[in-house]
C-alpha cells in the first residue's frame, strides 16, 4: 500500500496561486488528491488550476478568496463541498512577512499581520470543521516560520502570528484529535519562492547569499515545504497531531566551535 497516496481526498490550500501553496498543490493532485486552491488574486490561481489538471488529470478548483473576511472563507468552503461533496485535508499556508520596527508599526499594520497569519487560519479551520468531522482522512496543516520559533527584529506582528498559529494547532489538536482530525504545523526557513526572490533583490541579495549560514548551505525552495506537508496529510503521519516541524535547513546561530576547526580538510 502507498501510504503517501491521496486518491478521494480533496484538499484546500490557501494561497495557492505561487510559490509553497502552488508548489504543495501540485504535490497532493500527483499523488491522486483533487485540490481546491485559494487567494485574493484569481488569475494567478485559475492559471495554477489549469496547469494542475493538465498535468495530473484530478480536479482543481479555483476560488478567489481573502482568509481575513469571514464571509469570504465561508464561500471558499461551501464552494468546495458543492463542487467536490466534502472536505479532507485543509492547508492554511496563506500569509505574509511585513518587516518593521517596532516603533514605526501601526496599530493597523500590527492587527493586519495578525488577521493575515493567525486570524486567517482560526477562519478556515473554524468554518472547515463541520465536514472535517465526517472525513476518514481529516489533517490540517498550518504554514508557520522559523520566526514563530525564535522571533526576527523588525517582524514582532509576525513573529507574534506565527507563534500563535503553532500553539492555535497544538489546541486544535488536542480539542479536536477525538473526532480524529489531525492538525500540525511547519516552521519554514528562508525558502527562494518567487515572492521571496523579489524581496531579496532589493536588499542587494539573492538564493547564494541567503543559503550561505544555512547548516546544509542552501536555502529551500517550495518544494521542500510541500513534501513536509504530504508527510503531514498523508498516513505516513497518522499518529502525529499538535507537532511543529521545523523545516528550515538546520539550526543557526549557535555559539562553538567554527567551521575551519569542525573541518580542518576543507581549509586546506
Amino acid at each position: 500500500m502507498d501510504m503517501m497516496d491521496l486518491t478521494g481526498r480533496v484538499a484546500i490550500i490557501t494561497g495557492g496561486g505561487t510559490g509553497i501553496g502552488a508548489t504543495t498543490a501540485r504535490l497532493f493532485a500527483e499523488h491522486g488528491a483533487d485540490v481546491v486552491i485559494a487567494g485574493r488574486k484569481l488569475e494567478r490561481l485559475q492559471t495554477t488550476a489549469e496547469e494542475i489538471i493538465a498535468k495530473s488529470g484530478h480536479r482543481a478548483l479555483a476560488v478567489q478568496t481573502d482568509v481575513r473576511e469571514d464571509d469570504q472563507v465561508q464561500h471558499l468552503i461551501d464552494t468546495t463541498v458543492s463542487e467536490f461533496g466534502k472536505i479532507d485535508i485543509l492547508i492554511n499556508n496563506a500569509g505574509g512577512a511585513y518587516m518593521f520596527p517596532t516603533k514605526d508599526t501601526s496599530p493597523e499594520r500590527f492587527r493586519n499581520s495578525i488577521e493575515l497569519n493567525l486570524t486567517s487560519a482560526y477562519l478556515c479551520s473554524h468554518a472547515a470543521l463541520p465536514h472535517l468531522l465526517k472525513s476518514e482522512h481529516a489533517s490540517i496543516v498550518s504554514m508557520s516560520s522559523a520566526a514563530g520559533v525564535s522571533g526576527v527584529k523588525g517582524g514582532a506582528a509576525y513573529s507574534a502570528g506565527k507563534a500563535g498559529l503553532q500553539m492555535f494547532t497544538r489546541v486544535i489538536a488536542a480539542e479536536w484529535g477525538p473526532k480524529g482530525i489531525r492538525a500540525n504545523a511547519i516552521a519554514v526557513g528562508g525558502v527562494a519562492s518567487e515572492g521571496a526572490l523579489r524581496s531579496w533583490e532589493r536588499f542587494g541579495m539573492d538564493a547564494d547569499s541567503m543559503g550561505a549560514e544555512v547548516p546544509l548551505r542552501r536555502v529551500g525552495w517550495p518544494i521542500d515545504i510541500a513534501n513536509g506537508a504530504l508527510f503531514f496529510v498523508s498516513d505516513m503521519s497518522s499518529w502525529i497531531s499538535g507537532q511543529t516541524l521545523s523545516i528550515d535547513g538546520g539550526p543557526r546561530g549557535l555559539g562553538g566551535l567554527t567551521d575551519d576547526v569542525l573541518w580542518p580538510e576543507d581549509s586546506e
